[in-house]
């Protein structure tokens, strides 16, 4: 007896040591590794030098494309990177790159894309998503919140919270250095407006990050959650919320999320998620990466109208009444006319709610305190000014895309609720500055919103 439990011990021991030396040094390549273990045999030579040199330089960026579709279709680094001689993106002079035989550039815009996905670029170009940096770069208000408000015009520091803040959802201008690297101050940049030196718009990577470039993550939540977040828009919070929020929490991770694009439908997933109501193909409806297209109002403007332009760069684009329709076909694979007619109506009226109600009379308070020099010249320093902004910039488009998106307490609770607070207080602000012809001298953290 006591020979053969030696007997066991032993082999176990011996199946240990073969497990470990299966598993072990699987985690990345060894130092000298030629990249001959990837997607290569189809490449050309360049695009075979880019995987065996970067193997061993840069081994997650290898791993990412080596499980990609493009890897399978012998979409290469070089096919991405590749850019004419002259290009304004050109690399020049850089260590490692001296005997390539083709320009490359480090970014890559949405035309290198559109090489193979010409409708979905085309339909990015034609959404609101388009404009995101652009808008911000050409608002004054917003640059002067940046950089006098928040970065107190410190020379050197008073970009900060753009660079790191900003920028990452809206898109930045690139600019490069003399070898063709974008700057410190302009880059990394994850913002889906990014604009290139060659004067293209776009970011592709944002949904789809590099270099997998996977469909099934730019189908999850996460995926649009970087940006639709926080007090102005909190959209995955607001999902989160919703009766569909609730399911994907409960057993999204059991759901199907790779089917090809055009096919994925109701039963490879219980709830729709963000793309599958902005995106999707579904039923008779078209995939789309005009994200504007199938929306009828504005949530987020100062007031609410319904979308009537065919112009990107107006915050009112898309075809309001299209779209809505659009937008009931998602509802009706799964929902009775009934439930969705009946949901709409109800989000509309809230929208009015909040034009009707909250919006235009404080916009006439504003406009009557200024005809009278009754505002201070630094709006974040005044009392009614402070209300005013956040009843339409937080609270306004918290309650009308609560109300719209099925989360209740959003729409009311960090809406409506918030809303009627401000108004009552912004108004008492109103009333005493005009009867006084005075602006008060409250201590500021008494008019916090």
């Amino acid at each position: 007896m006591k020979n053969e439990k030696v007997f066991v011990f032993i082999l176990a021991l011996i199946f240990a040591a073969l497990l470990l030396t299966a598993c072990g040094g699987g985690s990345a390549p060894a130092e000298n590794a030629t990249g001959s273990e990837y997607h290569t045999a189809s490449l050309s030579d360049e695009g075979r030098s880019c995987v065996e040199c970067h193997a061993t330089e840069t081994h997650g960026v290898v791993s990412d494309w080596d499980g990609s579709a493009h890897a399978a279709a012998g979409v290469s680094c070089i096919d991405c990177h590749k850019v004419d001689a002259d290009s304004p993106m050109a690399l020049s002079g850089v260590e490692g790159h001296e005997d390539l035989s083709v320009a490359v550039s480090m970014l890559v815009a949405p035309s290198t894309c559109a090489e193979c996905h010409e409708d979905q670029v085309n339909e990015f170009h034609a959404s609101g998503h388009e404009r995101a940096a652009l808008q911000v770069e050409a608002k004054d208000g917003m640059q002067a919140l940046i950089h006098h408000h928040e970065g107190r015009d410190m020379e050197g520091l008073d970009g900060a919270s753009e660079e790191t803040g900003c920028m990452q959802c809206h898109g930045v201008r690139f600019e490069l250095d003399e070898t063709g690297h974008p700057t410190p101050e302009t880059y990394p940049s994850s913002g889906m407006g990014n604009i290139y030196p060659n004067g293209e718009v776009g970011n592709c990577t944002v949904c789809h990050t590099r270099h997998s470039f996977d469909i099934a993550e730019a189908r999850k939540p996460d995926a649009c959650s970087s940006c639709h977040i926080g007090p102005d828009h909190p959209d995955v919070e607001i999902y989160e919320n919703s009766k569909h929020g609730q399911i994907y929490a409960a057993e999204g991770e059991e759901w199907t999320w790779d089917s090809p694009s055009g096919d994925w439908e109701p039963g490879d997933y219980r709830a729709p998620t963000c793309a599958t109501c902005h995106m999707s193909g579904i039923g008779d409806l078209a995939t789309t990466h005009n994200v504007s297209q199938r929306l009828y109002w504005n949530l987020w403007a100062k007031s609410s109208k319904v979308r009537n332009s065919d112009d990107p760069m107006d915050m009112l684009t898309g075809d309001g009444e299209a779209g809505r329709a659009e937008m009931k076909q998602v509802c009706g694979e799964c929902h009775s006319d009934t439930l969705t007619d009946g949901f709409f109506a109800s989000g509309d009226k809230a929208v009015e709610l909040y034009n009707t109600a909250y919006w235009t009379p404080v916009e006439k308070m504003r406009t009557e305190l200024a005809d009278a020099g009754l505002l201070k010249d630094n709006p974040w320093e005044d009392g009614f000014m402070i209300q005013h902004y956040h009843i339409w910039h937080h609270d306004g488009r918290r309650a009308r895309q609560g109300a719209l998106m099925g989360g209740p307490d959003w729409a009311h609770w960090h809406g409506f609720f918030q809303l009627q607070q401000k108004l009552n207080l912004a108004t008492a602000i109103y009333e005493q500055r005009m009867e006084t012809g005075e602006i008060e001298t409250a201590a500021p953290w008494s008019l916090a919103p």
